[in-house]
């Protein structure tokens, strides 16, 4: 556990320092990573040994609240804002609230300026899911040597751009083997082998938490049947509420063990003073 100060120079602790992280490249040391969604979430990675957090920038509070020492990154989707100003504002927000590291796809531009000021900035390569329009669908990325050359060479200019760290997202592993030692940047792998610095999935991937109909993406593996049990309260659900309209419908429900009832000898009072209310009321 490392002592440092955070963006906002209080007095913190960390598992793991962006030090750290870089000093993992070459090191044969792998990191797991996930994204714990809510606090129930959270606090099973925490409880898990989940290494490294990303997260909303909205729950940056919980987690220094659950999980003060994990190093945790936060930061916008792409359409979230719509100036770089706006954006450079929210990752010192962020920053102010306890993240390590800022997720951005903005402009080079916007990641330079934001690593000139000691923001450590992770962005994305590979798979996009949010460009996924402009390059035909969600796919694969670099199997064959022209783009893997793309990736790299833009791996090299966000290195550049003083860029901390990137999801490399279905990448073809061979690419991810070839070009990881050959950057600073830290490699978080989702789908893109075993390459990366950490290796990272989905909460709801590991967990296993699809629902029948769906139909994972290659890189999810599940460890767990989390889905199972979804659907088991889900039925437990519905029969339970399936009762209860019965039982009211049957007029059973409210039942007497359910009820409250008057202190001996109070409904006989009540009812007698009613007795003389009504007719002075009619």
């Amino acid at each position: 556990m490392k002592r440092i100060y955070d963006f906002s120079r209080n007095p913190a602790k960390r598992n793991y320092t962006v030090a750290d992280l870089r000093a993992l490249k070459g090191s044969g040391r792998t990191l797991s990573m996930a994204n714990p969604a809510d606090n129930d979430e959270l606090k099973a990675c925490v409880e898990a040994g989940i290494d490294l957090f990303v997260v909303g920038a909205d729950q940056m509070e919980d987690v220094r609240r659950i999980a003060p020492h994990h190093f945790t990154g936060a930061g916008s989707t792409w359409a979230q804002f719509g100036s770089d100003d706006e954006i450079i504002a929210h990752a010192y927000e962020t920053m102010r609230n306890g993240a390590d590291m800022y997720y951005t796809l903005r402009s080079f531009d916007v990641m330079e300026r934001m690593a000139r000021d000691g923001i450590p900035v992770q962005s994305h390569i590979g798979l996009i899911p949010t460009f996924s329009h402009h390059c035909g669908g969600l796919r694969a990325w670099g199997r064959t040597a022209d783009e893997a050359m793309k990736i790299f060479e833009t791996l090299k200019r966000m290195e550049d751009a003083g860029v901390f760290a990137v999801e490399a997202e279905c990448i073809a592993e061979e690419v991810l083997a070839a070009i990881n030692d050959k950057t600073s940047i830290v490699t978080f792998s989702l789908g893109s082998g075993k390459a990366g610095d950490a290796i990272f999935s989905f909460v709801a991937d590991i967990c296993g938490e699809a629902s029948e109909e769906e139909t994972p993406p290659k890189h999810a593996y599940a460890f767990g049947n989390v889905g199972r049990l979804h659907r088991q309260i889900h039925e437990e659900r519905v029969a339970a509420l399936g009762k209860f309209h019965a039982e009211v419908r049957g007029q059973n429900f409210p039942y007497s063990q359910t009820n409250i009832g008057m202190r001996e000898g109070e409904q006989e009072k009540m009812l007698e003073a009613l007795d003389k209310w009504m007719p002075t009321h009619r």
